[in-house]
């Protein structure tokens, strides 16, 4: 089984106990969690070693979890994460996680990604036309990135839809290279 699916499983059982007022809490420190545990070696090392115990690496993810503002059944799903060996998936389950209650709640997160800044009527005026065709409610995020030159980026789920001159570029680059 890939770890997207394993990552998904648990993602769906946490998300299955609880409680629809908490789902933005669990969200936002999962995402911390998976934050820190990518982004600091000593704490990937400390859950991951097998030289501490299953308590020392629990009592690590118990303040860990305080810290990101995890509600109380966060700690006690932690706890089966680490029993089960998967902490090293808490990434993928965090991000199996925002997926699953972007689609329950309705939402669709899509990534705006330009050569310059926009401004905030351009913005809405792409929120409204996404969700026009999407049919369902948009979580726009912009980002400016210059090396595109001109034209935007879009990427909505897995699918990427490239229309920047750097994009076209690379496009004939490499439909010369085969011809």
């Amino acid at each position: 089984m890939s770890k997207n699916a394993v990552a998904r499983r648990y993602a769906l059982a946490l998300l299955n106990l609880l409680e629809p007022s908490e789902v933005d809490t669990v969200q936002r420190g999962l995402h911390a969690l998976s934050e820190a545990l990518e982004h600091t070696p000593l704490l990937k090392h400390v859950l991951t070693a097998p030289v501490f115990t299953q308590d020392e690496k629990l009592e690590v993810l118990r303040i860990c979890s305080r810290r990101a503002g995890c509600p109380a059944i966060v700690e006690d799903f932690l706890k089966q994460v680490l029993r089960k060996n998967r902490i090293g998936f808490l990434p993928e389950i965090a991000t199996q996680f925002r997926t699953l209650t972007d689609q329950r709640q309705g939402r669709q997160p899509i990534s705006l990604e330009t050569a310059r800044d926009l401004d905030e009527t351009l913005l809405q005026q792409w929120r409204t036309q996404l969700q026009a065709v999407l049919r369902r409610e948009v979580e726009l995020t912009c980002i400016t990135n210059p090396s595109l030159l001109a034209g935007v980026r879009l990427k909505i789920g897995s699918k990427v839809y490239d229309s920047s001159v750097r994009g076209q570029l690379e496009h004939m680059s490499m439909l010369l290279a085969k011809g």
